[in-house]
């Protein structure tokens, strides 16, 4: 079938945008024909307020893809993420064109201004299931009252006039969590369905995890992220393993001023020396304070054969789960304890092989990528005229 996939690229990639790319090229390696249509947000201040300007609704954005459906015809469109150039005008010429549409759902931008779901140093739910408002006078939206204006007032509207409940034929979502927040801010429950994130198989291990002496954690280096914390603790463990700091971030200068011993900072990476760097590494750390929708690096090294520990919040349950491929934490105590566990050579290779095990039987695009083919054909079986 020929898929139209909509998205709005970061400027700062990040899971999502990894997302996006992956299950384009699981659809296409399947035999279907993808066509991409995708908006970049402007640079600079000008250009990006005039974006906002009309991030509720983009008439140039409702041109530009009636232009792709009417030259591309597809037989149905994924849309995932629209802020804020695309904006959510693009879902009417879809339907108008009476075009099955598919929206997967990354984050929590339906519901909160900032789509985190996080506020001065911790989780926020106030926004959930009432109004983006408070979202405005808080700044949430990058400290700035106006830009947080131009998010609420997008959300606001929509929610309004049911934009998504009117257009979208199917929600995805990663998880259950996710699955009740949507459906406690009003989105149908009967319409979402849930369907784990994938990684691709990215070939077997070498040597066993205990062999390496690398330990990895992997995200953008921000407050929110953990990473300041795990340093911290790092200090105090009483064995020599490296802890290789993968990304970049706000943060990156303070943390190196920290001069903590044995840890790396290795830059950005490409996602091809990501998954090379997890093939040879001991295991993973996901310190992320976030309620995160899923977290795509820990299915990434479950791929790789290792273990995970992260902290217990939102998601991170139905990721890591309790079939012992990996460590979920939820104080300094527990941290110290799961981070003591890597120096045990048995237990790392027990934890690893139970993560590749659960990685083969839920989180491989085997798996995962009939279940979305699943979704289109059903929608296209129920919009074919009857015979």
């Amino acid at each position: 079938m020929r898929i139209l996939q909509i998205h709005n690229p970061y400027r700062q990639g990040g899971g999502e945008d990894s997302v996006v790319r992956s299950e384009a090229a699981l659809l296409r390696a399947a035999g279907h024909e993808i066509v991409e249509h995708q908006a970049v947000n402007p640079p600079g201040a000008v250009g990006a307020a005039a974006a906002l300007s009309v991030s509720s609704w983009n008439p140039a954005s409702v041109r530009s893809v009636a232009e792709v459906v009417d030259r591309t015809d597809p037989d149905i469109a994924h849309v995932h993420n629209t802020w804020y150039r695309l904006s959510p005008s693009v879902l009417r010429p879809l339907q108008q064109r009476q075009i099955p549409i598919v929206t997967t759902i990354h984050n929590y931008r339906l519901l909160c201004a900032n789509a985190l779901l996080y506020r001065d140093g911790a989780a926020c739910t106030d926004c959930v299931g009432t109004h983006p408002w408070r979202g405005v006078s808080r700044r949430c939206y990058r400290d700035s009252f106006v830009a947080s204006a131009a998010v609420a007032s997008s959300i606001a509207i929509h929610r309004r006039l049911g934009t998504w409940v009117r257009y979208v034929d199917r929600f995805v979502v990663a998880t259950d969590f996710l699955h009740a927040m949507l459906v406690e801010a009003g989105l149908p429950a009967d319409r979402i369905q849930r369907i784990p994130l994938s990684t691709a198989d990215p070939g077997p291990r070498v040597q066993a995890p205990s062999r390496s002496s690398a330990v990895v954690v992997v995200g953008r280096l921000d407050a929110e992220k953990g990473t300041r914390e795990l340093i911290e603790l790092w200090r105090d463990l009483d064995h020599n393993l490296e802890l290789r700091v993968i990304g970049d971030g706000v943060d990156r200068s303070e943390l190196e001023a920290l001069r903590v011993p044995n840890v790396r900072f290795m830059g950005w990476m490409e996602p091809a020396q990501i998954r090379q760097e997890m093939l040879t590494a001991r295991a993973l750390i996901f310190p992320s304070v976030l309620i995160e929708t899923f977290g795509l690096s820990m299915v990434e090294a479950f791929a790789a054969g290792l273990p995970v520990i992260a902290n217990d919040i939102g998601t991170r349950r139905e990721v890591v789960g309790s079939d012992g491929a990996g460590w979920l934490v939820r104080d300094r105590g527990g941290w110290a304890r799961a981070l003591g566990n890597l120096g045990d050579d048995a237990v790392v290779d027990t934890a690893g092989a139970a993560g590749r095990s659960r990685y083969e039987a839920r989180f491989d695009p085997a798996v995962t990528l009939p279940q979305l083919v699943g979704i289109y054909e059903s929608l296209l079986l129920s919009a074919a005229p009857p015979n």
